[in-house]
């Protein structure tokens, strides 16, 4: 019974996937971009609910940009997650667009992939990034790098912080977690690490317990004064901090 009801998940989520690549194609070159924005929010959503995942916000999503949104990374549903809660644009690791549809979807809405093993590919980045927010943009950025197990932070990598430095606009911490709703403890079956697959991972999610995905948005703050080090260090122990009093 739980495979029957996963497949079902899965057929109705491929079928959305379907339906949001095609308005991407058909529909987004008429549309503005708030209607866009909509769009893309309203889609993601609607994807958590074919795979039968309870969306919970906690705090309030900053309502207009600038903005960077900082928060830590675990799994492919992470992207889902944060546009269900808040449109924003996402800064990703470059493999993201050769990932299967997942690719596809993240480039269609405005996706800024960045080279990992590239320092001219990042700086160039970076510098779009802070022209995006000087432009009024929200940002969203998982300054790990890479997925965690989802039970604790690596270190931050403080290049993406220099965006906001350069564009004077200030970062949202936002925490990430994916909680069994039967329970209320964290789940790993979203996790996307070590040697797991993409369809592994897709599959030990739509198999498990309904879970919730958590997305906690703490206080805006300014740079004031720090450097991108000590200002990645900080926002890496505020979402920590944040994590464990959930």
């Amino acid at each position: 019974m739980n495979t029957l009801k996963a497949c079902w998940k899965l057929a109705r989520a491929l079928l959305h996937i379907v339906a949001g690549l095609l308005t991407i194609l058909l529909v987004f070159p008429r549309l503005s971009q708030e209607k866009k924005e909509i769009r893309i929010q309203a889609w993601s959503i609607e994807m958590l609910g074919c795979l039968g995942i309870k969306l919970v916000v906690t705090g309030q999503p900053v309502r207009t940009g600038p903005m960077m949104l900082v928060a830590n990374h675990i799994s492919w549903l992470d992207i889902t997650s944060l546009h269900a809660a808040r449109y924003c644009r996402f800064v990703s690791k470059a493999d993201v667009r050769h990932w299967p549809v997942i690719g596809a979807l993240a480039a269609g809405v405005g996706t800024l992939f960045i080279e990992r093993e590239s320092r001219r590919d990042a700086m160039r980045v970076v510098q779009h990034m802070a022209e995006s927010l000087v432009a009024g943009d929200v940002l969203a950025v998982f300054p790990e790098g890479t997925t965690s197990d989802g039970l604790s932070l690596l270190p931050f990598h403080a290049n993406l912080f220099q965006a906001a430095i350069s564009a004077d606009a200030p970062v949202q911490p936002v925490a990430m977690q994916f909680i069994d709703q039967a329970s209320g403890q964290r789940s790993l079956a979203p996790c996307y690490i070590n040697d797991d697959t993409l369809m592994g991972s897709i599959w030990r999610t739509l198999t498990a317990p309904p879970l919730c995905a958590v997305v906690i948005f703490g206080d805006p703050q300014s740079a004031q004064g720090r450097d991108r080090r000590t200002w990645a260090a900080d926002v890496r122990d505020t979402i920590t901090a944040m994590r464990a009093s959930s």
